[in-house]
């Protein structure tokens, strides 16, 4: 099967897509190399790493030097515009709204498989192909195509996957699906490969330094003034002082709200409208239910009466059992069967049968379990 069809590898520059473009040319595949230019440096600040992380040059002459080495052509794609126009304009949006996103799921879904796919049919490939952990199977019964956890769970990847559609679904290889991480770096030893003790960055790309402020308040003219002398409060309504904005804080967060608290306090809420922070006590995070938005159904067609799977609401989040209904406007209802602690609209909620993904959607909203009392502090 792999003789003579011709694969995209998306080369990062690290070590997963170099042992991905690896085992693709063992297989017998022509491998074409595409690193994508998805932003700079000088326009989104941040750089700790001195033009060393993702996107960079260093990152860019990695993956043209294994390429070089693996004899496969390679080549550079700017689709930094785009990018910053669905990604990154969208990430500072979410949080002005008071949501708190996941670009990785938006930039995996419009980039690294829309924008791609579509640059790979223009050279003639037959598939795109990425370092992810996480694997792509078909049902012989309904032809439909799944998307599946990667046998190495440490590091599954499938959660900010759940976006790619079935056309997608049928163009993409996952190399790395059966392998763990330590076997993909003896591979990279054993073949030589520059980037086999490559150290990989886990923070947002175009935040290098995980300074959330910091980069809002760059892409945003008078952010930080604007916002100033926001108010904090209790789930009562009762004011305990002044924050910086509410694009600052996330739910669940526990640093960086204040002290002399007589309990232990967290973010429960933030409005936008009224530039406030709502803080309580830990049994004031957890919500029976949620709807999300923007849903992407993958190994079903449609979830009939009801479906009950297992749901991720964020990255690493082990799963919990829940039931998922459909609603009108590409929406979902997800119920759990025990309540769950600091629901965040603007993440993911992705739901599982067994290893594979049924579908996925955005959070929308949440509703909190009934409580007792109201906080007093």
């Amino acid at each position: 099967m792999s003789q003579h069809k011709t694969v995209v590898v998306a080369m990062s520059g690290g070590v997963d897509s170099s042992v991905a473009a690896l085992l693709l040319k063992q297989q017998g595949y022509n491998c074409i190399g595409i690193t994508m230019k998805l932003w700079d440096y000088e326009e989104v600040g941040g750089n700790i790493n001195h033009e060393s992380g993702c996107c960079s040059l260093d990152s860019i002459n990695d993956a043209r030097m294994v390429c070089a080495k693996l004899d496969m052509p390679h080549y550079v794609v700017n689709f930094s515009k785009q990018f910053h126009t669905e990604v990154v304009d969208n990430f500072v949006e979410e949080y002005l709204a008071g949501r708190t996103p996941n670009p990785c799921v938006l930039c995996n879904t419009k980039i690294k498989w829309e924008a791609l796919i579509k640059r790979a049919l223009e050279l003639g490939a037959d598939y795109i192909a990425t370092g992810h952990y996480a694997k792509v199977k078909q049902d012989p019964e309904t032809s439909r195509y799944a998307l599946c956890k990667g046998s190495y769970r440490n590091k599954d990847q499938s959660y900010a996957l759940w976006g790619i559609t079935q056309d997608s679904l049928a163009r993409t290889l996952f190399p790395l699906g059966d392998l763990t991480k330590p076997e993909v770096r003896k591979l990279a030893e054993e073949h030589d490969l520059r980037t086999a003790k490559k150290s990989e960055s886990m923070e947002i790309c175009f935040v290098a330094d995980n300074n959330y402020k910091r980069f809002l308040t760059s892409m945003v003219d008078g952010l930080e003034a604007e916002l100033a002398h926001g108010k904090l409060t209790t789930t009562n309504g009762k004011v305990l002082g002044d924050q910086p904005g509410y694009p600052f804080f996330t739910i669940g967060q526990r640093r960086g709200i204040g002290k002399g608290f007589n309990k232990r306090m967290y973010v429960v809420d933030v409005d936008p409208k009224e530039n406030k922070v709502i803080i309580g006590e830990e049994w004031e995070l957890y919500s029976e239910s949620l709807i999300a938005k923007n849903v992407n159904l993958i190994c079903l067609p449609d979830l009939g009466n009801g479906v009950h799977g297992t749901v991720k609401i964020r990255y690493k989040d082990s799963g919990t059992p829940a039931t998922i209904y459909a609603l009108e406007d590409n929406k979902v209802r997800i119920v759990f069967d025990e309540p769950q602690k600091a629901v965040t609209p603007g993440q993911s909620a992705v739901f599982y049968k067994d290893d594979c993904v049924l579908g996925g959607g955005i959070i929308e909203s949440f509703k909190r379990i009934q409580v007792p009392q109201t906080t007093e502090v």
